[in-house]
Parts: C-alpha cells; sequence; structure tokens
C-alpha cells in the first residue's frame, strides 16, 4: 500500500510542477494567481490522495486481523496469511508447553504430508523391523512385534504416513513372505505401508550390530561405565552394512529429491552414503540414544568419519538441547567446520546441516490401549496369574536385559524397601518383564546371571509361604501383555542410569486412562524432564529410590489422579504425531528453499552470457 501511495503522490506533484512551468512561459506574470490556485488543488488532491491511501491501508490492516481470527482474507493476502499461521503453528508446537490450535493426530500427519509433500510418502531406514515373521514348531508362521522404543514410537508415525520402512530381515520365515523385491505389506491385514527387508550375513551382523554399534557406539554414548570395545573389523563391516542399506534406500526413491529418514546409531555413515548417489535428498537422521560430550566422543578411533556421515543430513535430531549441544561441541573439536550457535547449524565443506532437538513420544490414544481390558479387568486377571490376593500391591518394570536400565540398581532398592518397611512385606509384588538382548555379547550374558542372581537373593531373604517379592519374567512380551501389566500395577518403575527418553515411562501413562498408578522415574532419563509430576529418582541413591518406592505404594488415590492426570495431558499434547510432523515440515520447509535456490541457480546460469568458443588450435 505505501509505495502506491508514495507514486500516486508523486505523480501529482510532478504534473503541477510541469503545468505551472509551461504556463509561466506561455502567459507570464498575469497567469500567476491562477497557477497559484491550480497548484493549490493539485496539493490537496494529493492530500486527499495520502489520507485515502491511509484509510485504505487501515481497512486492509483491519481484514487482516479478521483473517487471522478465522474470517476471509483479502485477495492480495491469501498466501500472506497462511504463511503467518503456519509459523504461529510452529513457534506453538515448539514452545515449552505451548499448544496448537489442533491436537497433533494421525488424521493431521496425514494432512501435513498432503500439504507439505503434496502426498509423497516417507522413506524410513531402520535397523530394527516393525514386523517379524517367524516359524513354530508345528511349522506355522506367526507376526511377533519386537521389544524396541524406536519400533513403538515410529510404527504409528509409519500407519500414518504410508511410504517404505527398510529394515534389517530377522526373523525365521521373513524370507518366505516377501516378494521378487523383498517386500511386504504391513501391518497384516491393514496394509498401511510397504517394509523391505535388508538381508545381513552372521558375519555382517557379528561385525555391523554386535560388534561397532553395541560393542562401541552403545557404551561410548551411555554413562553406563562400560568399557566401550573398538576393533577395525566392526568399523569395517559397519561401513559396508551402511552402504547396503543406502543403496536400498536409493533403489526405493522415487524422485530424485526423496525425504529419507534414517533412525538411530546403527546408520552414522549412511546420510553421507546417500548424499553421493542422491545429491538433492532431504535426509533426517534422528538419534535416539544420548551423544557424548565432546571429550568422551573422543575415545572412538574414527570420530571425524563419523561426524562427517552424519553431516551429510539436512537435520539432525536429537531428544534434548543438551545432547544437541554435544554433537555441536564435538563437531567443533574434530572437524574444519563453522558451527553456527545462534542456528543451531554446522557448515561444513560448504553444506549446512541443521542440529534440532525433537523430544520423542508415544502415539495418542495409544491402540495397544484402545484394545486392552479396562483396568479393574487387567488387575483381576494378573492377580490372578500370579497368585496373588486381590489386596495386593503390585509393581511393574518393562525392559530389555540391557546394563543401562539400572536393574541390580531398582533390585537393591526394592530389598532396602522390604528391609526398611516391613509392613510391604507379604504384600508388595514387583513383577519385572525383562526381554533378552544382544546375547552374544558377553556384558549382556553377563547381566543375566547377576538379575537372576540378585532375585534369588531378595526371594530367599523375605519369601513368606508361596510369596515372593519379585517375580522375574525373562521372556519377549507382546504390547497385550505388556498394557495389561501397566493397567494392573500400583507403580511403574524406570531406572535407567543414562536413557535417551525411555517411551516404557509414556506407555505406562498411556495406558492409564482410569488415571490411577504412580510413576518412579530416573532424573537420567529424556522423560523426566516432561514428567515432573512422577516421582523423579537418582537410580544409584539405593535409599530415596527406596523411599520413592515407600511414597508411591501409599499414595492417596486423589494425589495420584492428579499426577496421572497432569502426565496423561503432557503426553496427549507432545505425542509421537507431533514428534513426526515437526521434522517432516521443518524438512519440507528446507526442500522448498533449496528447490527455490536450483531455479535460481538455473536462471542465472541460463541467462548468462556465454563465453565465445575458443579459437581452433593450429
Amino acid at each position: 500500500m505505501k509505495p502506491i501511495r508514495r507514486a500516486a503522490f508523486a505523480v501529482v506533484v510532478v504534473v503541477c510542477l510541469l503545468a505551472a512551468n509551461h504556463a509561466l512561459r506561455a502567459g507570464g506574470p498575469a497567469l500567476a494567481p491562477i497557477l497559484s490556485t491550480g497548484v493549490a488543488a493539485a496539493l490537496i488532491c494529493a492530500l486527499l490522495i495520502a489520507w485515502a491511501g491511509r484509510a485504505s491501508r487501515r481497512q486492509w490492516i483491519e481484514e487482516l486481523r479478521a483473517a487471522l481470527r478465522g474470517g476471509p482474507a483479502p485477495d492480495d493476502a491469501t498466501g500472506l496469511i497462511a504463511e503467518v499461521r503456519r509459523h504461529v503453528e510452529t513457534l506453538t508446537d515448539g514452545a515449552p508447553g505451548g499448544t496448537s490450535s489442533q491436537p497433533w493426530t494421525a488424521r493431521r500427519l496425514r494432512r501435513t504430508l498432503a500439504e507439505r509433500l503434496h502426498g509423497e510418502g516417507v522413506l524410513v531406514v531402520a535397523n530394527r523391523e516393525p514386523y517379524l515373521h517367524e516359524k513354530t514348531p508345528d511349522g506355522q508362521i506367526v507376526v511377533r512385534h519386537p521389544a524396541s522404543g524406536l519400533v513403538s514410537a515410529l510404527e504409528p508415525v509409519m500407519r500414518a504416513c504410508s511410504g517404505v520402512w527398510i529394515g534389517h530381515g530377522s526373523g525365521s520365515a521373513d524370507r518366505q513372505v516377501v516378494d521378487a523385491q523383498d517386500h511386504v505389506a504391513v501391518p497384516p491385514g491393514e496394509d498401511s505401508y510397504v517394509l523391505r527387508r535388508v538381508w545381513l550375513s552372521e558375519e555382517d551382523e557379528r561385525g555391523y550390530y554386535y560388534g561397532f554399534s553395541n560393542e562401541g557406539l552403545w557404551p561410548l554414548c551411555h554413562n553406563v561405565h562400560t568399557r566401550p570395545v573398538f576393533r577395525r573389523e566392526d568399523w569395517d563391516c559397519y561401513r559396508a552394512v551402511n552402504d547396503r542399506f543406502a543403496v536400498a534406500a536409493c533403489e526405493e526413491a522415487d524422485r530424485d529429491d526423496p525425504i529419507i529418514f534414517l533412525q538411530d546409531y546403527h546408520f552414522a555413515i549412511a546420510p553421507k552414503q546417500i548424499r553421493e548417489r542422491l545429491p538433492r535428498a532431504t535426509i533426517l537422521s534422528f538419534w535416539h540414544i544420548p551423544w557424548p560430550n565432546a571429550e568422551r566422543f573422543g575415545i572412538c578411533p574414527w570420530p571425524a568419519e563419523l561426524l562427517e556421515g552424519l553431516l551429510g543430513s539436512s537435520i539432525i535430531g536429537f531428544h534434548t538441547p543438551a545432547n544437541c549441544n554435544n554433537f555441536l561441541d564435538a563437531a567443533d573439536r574434530f572437524l574444519e567446520a563453522r558451527i553456527d550457535r545462534a542456528n543451531n547449524a554446522i557448515v561444513h565443506q560448504g553444506v549446512t546441516t541443521l542440529v534440532r532437538p525433537y523430544p520423542i513420544s508415544v502415539e495418542w490414544p495409544n491402540h495397544w490401549a484402545l484394545q486392552a481390558p479396562p483396568a479393574e479387568d487387567c488387575r483381576r486377571k494378573v492377580l490372578a496369574e500370579l497368585k496373588l490376593p486381590a489386596d495386593a500391591l503390585l509393581g511393574v518394570g518393562v525392559d530389555r536385559l540391557d546394563y543401562t536400565k539400572g536393574l541390580e540398581e531398582r533390585l537393591a532398592a526394592i530389598e532396602l524397601l522390604l528391609e526398611r518397611w516391613p509392613e510391604f512385606r507379604g504384600r508388595f509384588t514387583f513383577v519385572q518383564l525383562a526381554a533378552p538382548s544382544r546375547t552374544l555379547i558377553g556384558a549382556y550374558r553377563d547381566l543375566n546371571d547377576v538379575v537372576t542372581r540378585r532375585v534369588e537373593q531378595v526371594n530367599q531373604r523375605f519369601a513368606q509361604g508361596r510369596w515372593r517379592p519379585v517375580v522375574l519374567l525373562l521372556a519377549h512380551h507382546e504390547p497385550p501383555a505388556i498394557f495389561r501389566y501397566y493397567r494392573a500395577a500400583d507403580l511403574c518403575c524406570v531406572t535407567s542410569l543414562h536413557d535417551g527418553m525411555n517411551l516404557v515411562a509414556k506407555e505406562f501413562v498411556s495406558a492409564r486412562e482410569d488415571e490411577r498408578g504412580v510413576l518412579v522415574l530416573s532424573q537420567f532419563t529424556g522423560a523426566a524432564s516432561e514428567l515432573p509430576q512422577a516421582l523423579i529418582v537418582n537410580p544409584y541413591d539405593t535409599e530415596r529410590t527406596a523411599e520413592a518406592f515407600a511414597a508411591a505404594l501409599t499414595m492417596s488415590v486423589p494425589e495420584q489422579e492428579a499426577r496421572m492426570r497432569a502426565m496423561r495431558q503432557q503426553v496427549s499434547e507432545f505425542n509421537v504425531y507431533r514428534w513426526a510432523g515437526r521434522m517432516i515440515d521443518d524438512a519440507a520447509r528446507l526442500r522448498e528453499q533449496e528447490r527455490v535456490a536450483q531455479t535460481l541457480e538455473n536462471h542465472v546460469d541460463r541467462d548468462a552470457p556465454q563465453a565465445p568458443p575458443e579459437p581452433a588450435r593450429t
């Protein structure tokens, strides 16, 4: 509006001055009074134009305000209104405690994909597959769900988004159900997306998965006093397997600028390998475990190679700002790169990579919770299975059998609870659902033996008749069984010694629609900062953890309900669809910018004068 008003005013003044000059030349001083009147009239016209422009601007602003409140937008501001609304939504989504005008749901995520990616599917690369096909002893093929926080978070997103999940085919019957392209539609019966399986040999698994990933990177990234082991042959295998998954991702891409979503520490090299094949791809890498400080990261013999591999990504995501800062510090120490801390970005070899916190969560509403019986039915059935009376107090832990989960510390706190508070003897039973994990690694086999012995010691010390204080269930449990225990429990215990987020805590909250039960949560989890209404503990402090158990078991119903209600509100608003939606929206915006830059570059190249051909050499 302002440029138009200024131009109109300038035109009127110039016309008046030209007319006055011409008249003076033609008629001389006798025309001076007439000219003065004409100039005055012209100036009045100019002022009227200015006033009209101001009124028009005021009206335009009022129309904008009305549009932002939900009314129709001015014809020349439709795009502006859409952009403002999108930025406001992004800001409110990202603000602590902020909420957008609409909750994040599977439907909203699909709409975001349709609007931002025009319905394009997402390519996900993860070591773990969301469904395994296993052959039973009688020759039947059954579908199982792996014990994985990554899968429990990402699988609902893929059901909403469609696309292709590229994962390691590890089930005993996996090869029998795929087609010629190693594809199988999942979930069974729903067929929402495609699972592409990549096959690994035992040697591949030993070097890439058990070796470099889980004897090297896993203890390196967790402060659990387990020594990382790095072998050159494992590193070589890790790079080779990363390349195999990178090739699979490029094969599944149906355009030259796809969005590829790489998951976790198994694929630190793959972003660069994909970038070399698909330079225009938008690559998101999400690191699900903590990122160590720069000094600890330097223990790895190949720090620069890992960082350069990850910096092939367009965006790198972590659970917390602290992990983002650790990554920036590592790049600053081990690479020749410019660290833009104001924008959380790294510029390396002329390429900018954004580093962002995206705290992961669980789906809301949780479909496993929706399928589970009511809490009172779950409790009655679980207590009957355990042969416990109706007034028993029940605790539950759900973990992979991993040294980062604080299982020894948890058992020590239970032992101290029974020692200090004898009123819980015979009444309190703690059920530990422990899925065996990475059993080819010595540290995991040793942990299995240690946990089994500690359970026996506690039970021998406090057992009364048929009652045992600790029930250890060493087996894989499917989600329906896990959610029955969540709903039956008086308390859920998460005592990780170091964790990226820990989704067991959020799953427990999502399961408790009755707003009962207490969450005892380690301060060393990412979830602790989001769920302060839990009883936050330091798992190394056995006495305080035991006190938290006692407080949980004696907490009044109104206090349980108030705490659980607040946690459920948090998990419902900041759910996994929001986590995925924010990343997809950032990726789409980045891709739009890159497409615009590419278009401008093409125009410049096309319009630039061509150099004359060199004269022929004689």
